[in-house]
């Protein structure tokens, strides 16, 4: 299972995720393209579909876009709180599978203690 965690920054929210580069090898394939679609269950089980892009150029700096604001407004996630994509394997059938997880941060005080899930 491949997977990253993130807690979301500014950029993050206003605009697209930065995904970590090793989370490229965990991705469908980009088949010589630069971007990628692809679906994750959340733990509600309702499905979202996303894009992952890189640069076409240099360093690839991968980032969903397509699919990413959608996510984020309906979970209502702000600056501090978590997401996690985590890749699945179906040991009988081999098929790949995505999930998504949001979890809210949790402050004290005004004190980050924690991220909880939604």
């Amino acid at each position: 299972m491949a997977s990253f965690s993130k807690i979301l920054s500014k950029t993050d929210i206003k605009k697209r995720l930065t995904v970590p580069i090793k989370f490229l090898k965990s991705l469908p394939s980009f088949d010589g393209g630069h971007a990628v679609k692809f679906e994750a269950r959340d733990e509600g089980g309702e499905i979202w579909a996303f894009q992952c892009s890189v640069r076409r150029r240099g360093h690839p700096k991968p980032v969903l876009t397509r699919g990413w604001k959608a996510f984020i407004n309906s979970k209502k996630l702000k600056t501090g709180d978590k997401v996690s994509f985590i890749k699945c394997k179906n040991r009988a059938t081999a098929k790949t599978s995505y999930r998504v997880r949001a979890e809210n941060e949790i402050k004290i005080f005004g004190a980050s203690i924690g991220h909880a899930p939604l």
